[in-house]
Formats: C-alpha cells, sequence, structure tokens
C-alpha cells in the first residue's frame, strides 16, 4: 500500500501530465470543474480545479462528495496510473477506478488524457 506522500506525488505527475498537453487543446475540452480523488485503502480525499490554465494543486479534502467530478481509487493503483503502468480506462473497466460525473464530463476527460 503506497502512503500519503506517494499518493501526493502520483497525483502531482497527472497534474504536470495535464499541464504539458497543448494549450489550445487544453482549451477546447476543458471546462471548470471541481474534482476530488478519494485514496479509498488511506481514507484520504485530495481536491484540486481543472481550469484552462490545468489544474491548481492537489490539497486534503474533507468532503469529496461535493466535487462535481469524483474519482475513488487504491493508492497502489494511483500510482500505477500516474507512471503509467496501468490504463485508467483499464481500471475503469475492472472497477480499480471509479468515476462519478456526468457524461459530457466524462467524454471531454477522456478526450484530454
Amino acid at each position: 500500500m503506497a502512503n500519503e506522500e506517494e499518493c501526493r506525488a502520483a497525483l502531482g505527475s497527472v497534474a504536470a501530465r495535464i499541464a504539458a498537453v497543448d494549450p489550445d487543446r487544453l482549451a477546447e475540452h476543458v471546462v471548470e470543474r471541481t474534482i476530488s480523488c478519494h485514496v479509498a485503502d488511506l481514507g484520504l480525499a485530495f481536491r484540486t480545479r481543472l481550469h484552462e490554465g490545468g489544474l491548481d494543486p492537489f490539497e486534503l479534502d474533507g468532503d469529496p462528495r461535493d466535487a462535481q467530478v469524483r474519482l475513488t481509487v487504491d493508492s497502489d493503483d494511483l500510482v500505477a496510473m500516474a507512471r503509467e503502468e496501468l490504463n485508467p480506462a483499464k481500471a475503469w473497466a475492472e472497477g480499480r477506478l471509479k468515476i462519478e460525473a456526468s457524461i459530457f464530463d466524462l467524454l471531454r476527460l477522456r478526450k484530454l488524457l
């Protein structure tokens, strides 16, 4: 099981990957949304805001249910996805990644990633 620091680093890696996306492509597919990532096995949740400029820094979140896009994943799977050792679509299909969002948000995120 990964620890909190490793999860923060993984989320930072994801943010860096999104920051590297071409700004025009990012602006085309991004609508401002709050995003929470609940790391189930650690009982932690992180929150960020996605916008045309990328992602704000992830911060601990006391109530992830308020976010417009909610992800739930175990710590090891989060780290594996950040390292590109686990495909998010495969993790979702296997039930290792849960995503709660509107269908429109899912389609936008799929195009971005």
